[in-house]
């Protein structure tokens, strides 16, 4: 497993955001961690990444113990993260956003003539200050950003809020490229449909613990259970 989470409880302050989560994630797989808001999804993400350190469990990156580590460290073990207000710097061309992303990890690099490919337009958008740019392009620079830092695992949270259709077709198409060339991703998102197309297999969170695990494209066909979940 490139990620294995085990039983982490994490708090803000005095109050418990996760009790007992537990999930894997298996090295070129999309996991998608779904549901409704506030269950404790991107808390989970926060744990892995040290934002929002568990105080209890263990959190194991490919093959080591991250759970006491500082945020960056964890991201230059080859942790990306696409969070779901992008980070971006806003003064800053898009350019020098993706320049600074760059790092060295045992894991693939990526080139911009990838990124390029990827998303067409953000060739065009190089120079221009990331203050100036729609949420579709944001969300591109955050993608591109989150690639160049050579990840082994991308962590993305609620990525297609917010956009346009074809651009969230875009979006997910770059989580199915990820899987081919053998990146592992963990996709936290509110549109449930979108996530399990591009799945392996899927945890359904409530009120801060796991509540289901399985493949994503069962928990796609069977309708009752979905609803029952997810309520979609």
């Amino acid at each position: 497993m490139i990620l294995d989470v085990t039983d982490i409880e994490t708090f803000y302050g005095e109050t418990q955001a996760l009790f007992g989560v537990s999930l894997s994630v298996a090295q070129g797989e999309v996991v998608a961690l779904l549901g409704p808001s506030g269950a404790g999804k991107t808390t989970t993400l926060r744990s892995i990444l040290g934002l929002t350190p568990a105080r209890r469990g263990t959190i194991r990156f490919d093959g080591g113990d991250i759970t006491a580590r500082a945020t960056h460290e964890i991201a230059r073990l080859g942790v990306g993260w696409v969070p779901d207000d992008r980070r971006i710097f806003p003064t800053l061309t898009v350019a020098r956003n993706l320049s600074i992303a760059r790092k060295r990890t045992r894991f693939r690099s990526w080139s911009l003539g990838e990124m390029f490919g990827i998303f067409s337009a953000l060739e065009h958008l190089m120079e221009r200050e990331c203050e100036n740019l729609s949420g579709g392009e944001m969300q591109m620079v955050a993608i591109s950003r989150a690639l160049l830092g050579a990840p082994g695992l991308v962590l993305f949270d609620e990525p297609s809020q917010g956009l346009a259709p074809k651009v969230v077709q875009d979006v997910m198409a770059t989580v199915s490229r990820l899987k081919e060339a053998g990146i592992s991703a963990l996709v936290v998102e509110q549109n449930a449909s979108t996530a399990l197309q591009v799945s392996d297999r899927a945890y359904v969170m409530d009120r801060g613990r796991i509540v289901h695990e399985g493949p994503a494209a069962g928990l796609l066909a069977d309708d009752d259970l979905r609803v029952g979940l997810l309520g979609v």
